[in-house]
């Protein structure tokens, strides 16, 4: 009854502004809002997951169907800005480990780099583990990917036969070339 009397009748805002519909931001008058703190601190808590391993505010919105206003409150928030802080000590901290155990490792897979250089028999899984340490974990291996951007050009023969011209007197000028032949291309 109460969203239907308000629905029909306009009335100020606790701003001032005049307001058609109810704001359904505020509880029913006479009734508690209530908020489960539980489900909160969980949705929280999964938003500051999520930007420590370096997701966007706005693919986390996007991931947990929330807006993403709600997303930047919680990571600008006191209390986020804290825990990510902790967060990030805490993943600095594991990156520390890991780099110490790595450096332990590295001695070992050098030695056995050393026999494989003299000549001497090693096994095929000591060869890969000394791979592994050196290159993957120490980070030394070449880049699996990479990126590359491709176009095309579309080019009439005479636009092709000026081309050519040009890059032959270019590369006499500079000694590239002393004596070249040049060939028109023909219309097919």
């Amino acid at each position: 009854m109460y969203d239907d009397i308000m629905n029909n009748v306009a009335r100020d805002s606790l701003y001032g502004f005049e307001m058609r519909r109810p704001d359904k931001r505020r509880a029913v008058p006479g009734e508690r809002k209530s908020h489960n703190i539980v489900q909160l601190w969980q949705r929280n808590h999964e938003i500051l997951r999520l930007a420590i391993v370096g997701m966007k505010s706005t693919q986390i919105a996007e991931i947990l169907g929330i807006h993403k206003q709600t997303v930047s409150n919680t990571i600008n928030s006191d209390l986020g800005r804290e825990k990510l802080s902790l967060m990030r000590k805490e993943r600095d901290e594991k990156a520390i480990d890991v780099v110490k155990e790595v450096a332990k490792m590295f001695p070992k897979a050098l030695a056995i780099y050393n026999k494989v250089l003299d000549g001497e028999d090693v096994t095929k899984m000591q060869k890969d583990t000394a791979d592994t340490v050196v290159m993957d974990i120490g980070g030394h291996r070449a880049p699996a990917k990479t990126q590359s951007q491709g176009g095309f050009l579309h080019m009439t023969p005479a636009d092709i036969d000026e081309f050519k011209k040009r890059g032959i007197e270019a590369a006499k000028i500079s000694g590239l070339i002393v004596d070249a032949e040049f060939r028109e291309v023909k219309d097919e």
